[in-house]
């Protein structure tokens, strides 16, 4: 056995013994989708994830990433804790990337617990760069490697210790789309004839809509938007990316120094946004196609009552607004916000939730429907606590602090933005009033109280753990 598959096995002498048939039926199987970079209001184009998830199943109208990057992001999905726990503050090296993820992870602690785990597609950035390893916990592998993981023709896949590389960048077959393979290894997965004798984990994480290197020469050698499936290419030509009054917005002048730098939008760069918004949405295509063909699979497994659906994104994506052109990482609505909607067991059908909830959130809520034990802290509540009625929480937005990079802490209420940034500037939104974030009213001494008030939660907050996170 080589040193990869070693380390992808190195749970199973802490398995839990041999569940009975019935005492594994009464534990769902649990199947995350997470789609990269994905902003709330592209999700008009996924009808299979609509229909099949949402109006099945519970959806959380008010959900947050608490850092809205691919690494960070990921990081606290995979140990149910804030940023500053995890610690995983970058997608690389001195402040984050894979190598900078804690061994105590959630497949680790489904492993333990009797469940079958497998992860297909992206995983952390900096994942693949040394050999083919197999992180800690997963039964089963699929990952993306390397900088191979941004193209949609051309990618290595490692398939369990085994590396396997799929087409070229250019002139790639339809057949070796990547979001279209990554589905394939699901279904196939989904299929075998011991799936679902022992409740099983999936982490299903495509690429999309996140962008490509470039690729469309009409929009010059620089551009990298999403690449769409040949089947997809053109279905958006004619849509038109709403523009709400923050796109290219004309007075920036409450916002921090780093934002009022931003120029304006000239019509080339309007185009260009134009672009990859329509690259955007058709590349979701396939993903929402996906999603059909796994649960088509379990249902013809019979499982489908028994499985907990959570479809959801790593964060969100800014398309103009604030004048930031293909940004996330900002405190602002577009980045940090993220659908959130979860099917199955102890999930009512057709249910919207308002209660802010975040990213942390979703360990927290695995574990509670799997019986799981942590080997870690929990900063994250379970969404199953909010169904009930709607309820005010404050939600932690942060980015560091980082080494030789600018950072901020930010509180988000049921009414109020807060943010505190690295260089002493502060910015205060009143989300009822001002939705799109135009006015700061960070200095309005009408809101003085409210900004002390905030400023002292955010004290709390920001340096919390476990119970003691809100």
């Amino acid at each position: 056995m080589t040193l990869a598959l070693v380390a992808g096995c190195a749970t199973s002498s802490q398995e839990k013994p041999q569940e009975t048939a019935q005492q594994a039926k009464a534990r769902p199987n649990i199947i995350v989708i997470m789609t990269d970079d994905q902003d709330l209001a592209s999700m008009s184009v996924m009808r299979n994830v609509r229909r099949l998830l949402a109006d099945q199943g519970t959806t959380f109208s008010n959900a947050y990433v608490s850092y809205s990057w691919c690494c960070p992001s990921r990081a606290t999905f995979l140990t149910g804790q804030y940023a500053h726990n995890h610690k995983v503050l970058s997608n690389s090296s001195p402040d984050g990337g894979y190598q900078a993820l804690p061994k105590q992870t959630l497949p680790m602690w489904l492993t333990q617990s009797g469940y079958d785990t497998v992860h297909i597609g992206k995983y952390l950035n900096g994942y693949g760069r040394h050999g083919s390893e197999i992180p800690q916990g997963w039964k089963d592998w699929y990952g993306l490697m390397g900088p191979s993981t941004y193209s949609m023709w051309g990618y290595t896949l490692n398939e369990n210790g085994k590396l396997r590389k799929y087409g070229k960048k250019k002139g790639g077959k339809p057949a070796n789309y990547q979001t279209d393979v990554l589905a394939r290894k699901a279904v196939a997965y989904l299929n075998r004839p011991t799936t679902g004798k022992r409740p099983f984990f999936m982490w299903f994480a495509p690429l999309a809509p996140h962008l490509e290197a470039p690729w469309n020469k009409k929009m010059g050698d620089k551009w990298g938007g999403p690449r769409p499936a040949p089947r997809h290419r053109n279905a958006y030509d004619n849509a038109v990316m709403w523009r709400s009054p923050s796109f290219n917005e004309k007075d920036i002048s409450d916002k921090p120094r780093h934002v009022r730098r931003n120029k304006r939008f000239g019509k080339k760069k309007i185009a260009s946004i134009q672009a990859e918004y329509r690259n955007r949405l058709e590349s979701l295509l396939a993903v929402d196609e996906a999603v059909a063909k796994i649960y088509r699979a379990v249902k013809r497994r019979g499982q489908l009552d028994r499985t907990l659906f959570v479809f959801t994104s790593d964060n969100g994506y800014m398309l103009g607004q604030h004048r930031f052109a293909h940004q996330k990482i900002h405190p602002y609505e577009e980045s940090v916000r993220i659908p959130l909607i979860v099917r199955g067991p102890g999930f009512p059908k057709g249910r919207q939730v308002r209660t802010p909830v975040s990213n942390v959130d979703l360990p927290a809520t695995i574990l509670a429907a799997s019986g799981a034990k942590p080997g870690r802290r929990q900063d994250g509540r379970p969404l199953q606590n909010f169904l009930h009625g709607d309820r005010k929480r404050d939600i932690l937005l942060e980015t560091g602090p980082r080494v030789r990079a600018r950072w901020y802490a930010a509180l988000r209420t049921d009414r109020y933005l807060y943010v505190e940034h690295s260089g002493g500037e502060k910015e205060l939104y009143d989300m009822y009033t001002d939705p799109y974030q135009l006015n700061s009213r960070h200095a309005d001494p009408a809101l003085a109280s409210v900004r002390k008030e905030l400023a002292r939660r955010l004290k709390a907050v920001r340096r919390c753990a476990g119970a003691s996170c809100p």
